[in-house]
């Protein structure tokens, strides 16, 4: 018999938190238009990647899933300044 595997859903109203933490692990997080984000490549010092790499695995085990709250966090990074608009050609 298969094992049910209920993954953690993150809670909207823990998305500044999250965010927070993600810029506390070195990395750069910032919405790019109205529906995607991306978290920059940390800069690290040598010998400092293995423990990037907890953080990042403690703050998945933290907030769970969040695809489904893309759109929420977009709004969110742009209502704090942390985005970047492009234009129809991927330019700024």
């Amino acid at each position: 018999m298969a094992q049910s595997t209920k993954q953690k859903l993150m809670d909207a109203s823990d998305i500044p938190a999250f965010v927070d933490d993600i810029i506390e692990a070195g990395c750069d997080i910032c919405a790019v238009g109205y529906d995607k984000y991306v978290i920059g490549d940390a800069e690290l010092p040598p010998g400092a990647d293995e423990k990037t790499r907890r953080m990042f695995d403690r703050i998945d085990e933290v907030y769970g899933d969040r695809d489904f709250l893309t759109v929420e966090i977009v709004a969110y990074l742009r209502s704090i300044g942390r985005y970047v608009d492009v234009g129809a050609d991927g330019s700024e």
